[in-house]
């Protein structure tokens, strides 16, 4: 996916292409991350700088909505980072500074939409001996057992993802994942990191695993020849707790935060409410509009879709993850 003609790094449409994140759904999800940096910016007593990063950027589709969607008095001493792969597309928002990898020292607001999911993780498969062994892969995407999962693979699965001796159960292994949310997490001085991606947690894993793939917008086998996007879902709850390890004690971090992006995104202005019938008679266009916002709404946080996405929201130094998930009209009163 990675390599020189892989899928991340190809031209043309990029990811928005072959499937549809949140940020492809609606402005609306922009708007909503530009709201979380403000508040972010407000709990960091406005500095005189404030970052924020895009993970996973694809063809920076979120970090020049953001840009777009900010105050003029915030957008003025915000720093915007895309961090992707892929080259730097044409016409981007010359304010957006392109990157492979996130710098250090920020202070703001990191976001990872649909990243961690991307991150390569190893298959582990339960044999017909009770043994849970490293799923190996051909290039043409034909599969078969091989030697036995040990050492730090093991156990983390026997930490986050126990699997009882019943041949054909899977787990992802997701050492690489907690490994690359706490470097992301760790680009921060101050400030918040989120995690936004399919994901499950200790009390529902999936038993038999997620790993699949996208092409085209359709579900398709994973085949590693860099043709689609191969994807599997993220214990988000083990990366949280992969970045509380790395802290001293004397400098314990602040607590995390997980929540659905349904509620995340309500308290930050997403509602899909329906306009009143009233404004139909008074203001037809504005009725037109106000209803396809609510539809877009209502996308970015229905159940059974992008609403069941989960939110890991991490802050660092004094910010409070809870207290920014506030009702919005709170903003108002700021």
């Amino acid at each position: 996916m990675y390599g020189a003609a892989g899928f991340y790094r190809g031209g043309g449409e990029g990811p928005a292409g072959h499937f549809r994140t949140s940020v492809h759904a609606s402005p609306l999800f922009a708007r909503a991350v530009a709201r979380l940096l403000c508040r972010v910016d407000a709990a960091l007593g406005r500095p005189p700088v404030l970052d924020f990063v895009d993970m996973a950027a694809g063809r920076g589709e979120l970090t020049g909505g953001v840009l777009a969607a900010l105050p003029a008095d915030v957008a003025a001493r915000t720093r915007a980072y895309a961090v992707e792969v892929a080259g730097r597309p044409e016409g981007l928002d010359p304010r957006v500074r392109w990157r492979a990898e996130p710098p250090g020292g920020l202070t703001g607001l990191l976001f990872a939409n649909e990243w961690l999911d991307n991150v390569p993780v190893d298959v582990a498969e339960v044999d017909d001996a009770g043994v849970a062994r490293r799923v190996l892969v051909r290039g043409d995407g034909a599969q078969r057992l091989g030697e036995p999962v040990t050492g730090a693979a093991a156990a983390w699965l026997e930490r986050w993802w126990p699997l009882p001796g019943e041949e054909g159960l899977r787990a992802e292994i997701g050492l690489p994942r907690d490994e690359a949310w706490t470097s992301a997490v760790g680009a921060l001085d101050a400030g918040l990191a989120v995690a936004a991606d399919y994901a499950h947690t200790a009390a529902a894993r999936p038993p038999f695993g997620t790993l699949t793939g996208f092409r085209a917008g359709r579900e398709t086998p994973p085949v590693p020849d860099g043709s689609c996007d191969i994807t599997a879902h993220v214990a988000l709850d083990a990366c949280a707790a992969a970045h509380a390890t790395r802290c001293t004690p004397e400098c314990a971090p602040p607590d995390a935060l997980m929540r659905p992006q349904r509620e995340a995104l309500h308290a930050l202005g997403v509602t899909g409410a329906r306009p009143p019938l009233a404004l139909a008679r008074t203001d037809p266009a504005a009725y037109v509009r106000a209803l396809a916002s609510a539809s877009q709404a209502a996308e970015l946080t229905a159940p059974g879709g992008l609403g069941d996405f989960l939110w890991l929201l991490q802050p660092v130094g004094a910010v409070d993850a809870a207290a920014l998930l506030v009702d919005v009209a709170d903003d108002e009163e700021q």
